[in-house]
Parts: C-alpha cells; structure tokens; sequence
C-alpha cells in the first residue's frame, strides 16, 4: 500500500517558543489498563502525564506512538510532549520523570525533536513481539510476562502460515469486533516465529510482526489462531483461506495479553 492511502494527517505544528520532546518508553503493563489515559483506571499515559505536571508545574499532553491493551508490555515505546518551558536540559527529562514514576515505567532516552516528528502520524513501521512458553518450563518469574501452551506445535507450520500474512492484506478476519477502523486493510513487513533460551530456564516460542500499523487485538488473535490451528494440524490452504475470507468468525482463538510486547518504533531518517 502507498504511504499516501495511509490516510493521517502531514503536519504537527509547533506553537511559537515551544519545544517538542521525543521520548522513549518502557513499561510493564501487567498492573495498567494500557496506554491510554481512560476515566477510572490507572493507565502509563496518566502516570507520565502526572509526573510531568509535577516537575513543569502546569498540564503536559503526552502523545504516544499508538494504544497497547491492558496488560500488553512495552520495550520501546515512543510518544511526544510539547512545553514552553526552556530550562530543562533534554536530557535530564528521564532522570526526573523516573523519580516519579512507578518502577513499572521507565523512560530510556529523550531527545528534542522538530515540528515535522509526531510520535504517531510519523512512523513508519511498528515491530510487536509475542512470548510463548510450553506448561512444564513456565516459571513463577514468567508469571503476567509470558502466554503458555501444552506443547509447542511444529515451528515449520507456524512459519508457513507466519508468511501468507506478510504482504498488504484486509486482515477482518483477525480485528476484534469492536474496531472501529474506516479501513482493514494493512502492510505487514515481517512475520515469522522461532526458538530462543528463555533466561528462566527452558526454550521459550517467539513471534515476531512488523507493520505499518495494526487493527485492534489483531496480532494476539493472529498468535492464538495460528498456535491452535497448527496444534490441530490444519494445513497452510486452510490459513490462508481464512484469512482471505475476512470474517471474524473464521480466527481461532486470541492469545492473552500478557506474552505481548511493543518492542521497536521506527521513523524515516
């Protein structure tokens, strides 16, 4: 798809004598109801937010790179914040918002950015990945961290239905109901599982997705889905065919939130 049929908006102003700051974020979303600020539970946007008004002394809007769930992690979140203010060094910015913060969210790095950078509207692609570990390796430390499975199914089957969903696709089949999308139709760049050592001991199951952007719950039901069709043996036509049919009744079933993760933001240079 052209990065023109995207459809989001091209321009950012900035207001005369403000900055713009570009920070990246990590959280663990076991304890939030995810990224978003929402009416009546704790969210990462708010936290950030409050201690913003805090160290500023007036109300900052924090712009994030996009919505995760409720309980979806994050290693490298990106989101903006415009201020008047012109006395904080960048760079000093994560020193004192992680004093304030809950130790479930950090912020890595801050930079000053232009008025062309929105932390949505100007990505290019967005990387998630999801963790998966088989019943008898799961330990108390990969606990609201990581999915589980009885047993893993053959990662050559996984593979084979991870690559029929790289390329431009309506992807209905695999957007939660309740997505209001104009369009479903989406890019996706990379799309692949494979093996790794967990550092709790045992292999633990890794999928890896890179799109453009996504529809809602739309890479946990792609993960739930291809685990359980491969562990009841459906061939790659069969994927394939459900896919095409762009009907939510045609997916398997949603993986948990708890082994996703928003790993990487990317922007053009």
């Amino acid at each position: 798809m052209a990065r023109s049929d995207w459809k989001r908006p091209t321009e950012f102003p900035l207001a005369p004598g403000y900055r713009r700051i570009r920070i990246t974020v990590s959280y663990d979303g076991a304890s939030f109801s995810g990224w978003q600020r929402q009416q009546d539970a704790p969210s990462v946007q708010q936290e950030i937010e409050k201690a913003l008004k805090k160290i500023l002394k007036t109300p900052v809007t924090v712009s994030g790179s996009g919505r995760t769930d409720a309980k979806v992690h994050a290693i490298g979140q990106i989101a903006h914040f415009d201020i008047a203010n012109q006395s904080v060094p960048v760079k000093a910015f994560p020193v004192a918002i992680n004093q304030l913060l809950p130790h479930a969210i950090r912020i890595t790095d801050a930079c000053e950015v232009d008025g062309t950078f929105h932390a949505r509207f100007t990505s290019s692609s967005r990387e998630y990945r999801y963790i998966v570990k088989e019943e008898k390796d799961y330990t108390p430390f990969d606990r609201n961290r990581v999915g589980r499975v009885r047993q893993f199914p053959p990662l050559d089957v996984l593979n084979a239905y991870a690559s029929c969903i790289i390329g431009t696709h309506d992807f209905s089949t695999f957007s939660a109901s309740a997505d209001q999308s104009h369009s479903k139709i989406r890019d996706v760049y990379i799309s692949e599982f494979y093996l790794e050592p967990s550092q709790w001991g045992g292999m633990q199951l890794v999928y890896r997705v890179c799109a453009n952007a996504y529809l809602m719950h739309q890479v946990r039901s792609m993960v739930g889905s291809m685990l359980q069709f491969a562990s009841k043996g459906y061939p790659v036509e069969e994927f394939k065919r459900r896919l095409i049919a762009c009907d939510r009744f045609e997916a398997g079933r949603t993986a948990g939130p708890e082994g996703l993760y928003l790993y990487r933001i990317s922007y053009d240079q």
